[in-house]
Protein backbone atom coordinates (compact mmCIF):
# COMPACT_ATOMS: atom_id res chain seq x y z
CA UNK A 1 0.00 0.00 0.00
CA UNK A 2 1.41 3.21 -0.78
CA UNK A 3 1.12 6.84 1.37
CA UNK A 4 -1.12 9.47 0.40
CA UNK A 5 1.28 11.75 0.23
CA UNK A 6 5.33 10.46 -1.42
CA UNK A 7 8.32 13.27 -1.06
CA UNK A 8 10.65 11.69 -3.93
CA UNK A 9 14.45 11.46 -4.13
CA UNK A 10 16.60 14.68 -3.85
CA UNK A 11 17.22 16.09 -7.66
CA UNK A 12 20.13 17.05 -9.56
CA UNK A 13 19.23 20.78 -9.00
CA UNK A 14 17.92 20.75 -5.26
CA UNK A 15 14.41 20.47 -4.19
CA UNK A 16 12.14 17.02 -4.30
CA UNK A 17 8.89 16.14 -6.24
CA UNK A 18 5.68 15.83 -3.76
CA UNK A 19 3.17 13.73 -4.85
CA UNK A 20 -0.38 13.69 -3.03
CA UNK A 21 -2.53 10.62 -3.26
CA UNK A 22 -0.63 9.82 -7.15
CA UNK A 23 -0.94 13.38 -8.49
CA UNK A 24 2.12 15.53 -8.12
CA UNK A 25 1.83 18.61 -6.18
CA UNK A 26 5.39 20.42 -7.28
CA UNK A 27 8.80 20.85 -6.26
CA UNK A 28 9.03 21.33 -2.31
CA UNK A 29 12.92 22.68 -1.79
CA UNK A 30 12.32 22.84 2.36
CA UNK A 31 9.59 21.83 4.77
CA UNK A 32 7.84 25.28 4.45
CA UNK A 33 6.83 24.32 0.71
CA UNK A 34 5.76 20.93 1.24
CA UNK A 35 3.23 21.98 4.07
CA UNK A 36 1.70 24.87 1.49
CA UNK A 37 1.37 22.00 -1.08
CA UNK A 38 -0.65 20.12 1.36
CA UNK A 39 -2.49 22.85 2.23
CA UNK A 40 -3.48 23.66 -0.77
CA UNK A 41 -4.55 19.56 -0.83
CA UNK A 42 -7.00 20.42 1.94
CA UNK A 43 -4.70 19.44 5.11
CA UNK A 44 -4.89 22.49 6.92
CA UNK A 45 -2.48 21.21 10.08
CA UNK A 46 0.11 19.86 7.72
CA UNK A 47 3.16 20.57 9.98
CA UNK A 48 1.97 17.76 12.56
CA UNK A 49 1.96 14.82 9.90
CA UNK A 50 5.39 15.43 7.89
CA UNK A 51 6.96 12.79 10.18
CA UNK A 52 4.10 10.25 10.19
CA UNK A 53 5.21 7.26 8.37
CA UNK A 54 1.24 6.47 7.96
CA UNK A 55 0.80 10.10 6.29
CA UNK A 56 4.08 10.74 4.59
CA UNK A 57 7.06 8.36 2.52
CA UNK A 58 10.15 10.18 2.39
CA UNK A 59 11.45 8.16 -0.69
CA UNK A 60 15.24 8.25 -1.96
CA UNK A 61 16.97 10.53 0.48
CA UNK A 62 16.46 11.94 4.51
CA UNK A 63 13.79 13.06 5.75
CA UNK A 64 13.48 17.00 5.46
CA UNK A 65 16.39 17.45 3.44
CA UNK A 66 16.37 19.29 -0.08
CA UNK A 67 19.86 19.47 -0.58
CA UNK A 68 20.98 19.01 -4.45
CA UNK A 69 22.72 15.46 -4.49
Amino acid sequence: MSMPIVVHGLSRTGGRRVAINGRIAGLARDDRDLVEFLRRAGLDDAWAILDAPHWVEWRGGRAHQYAAA
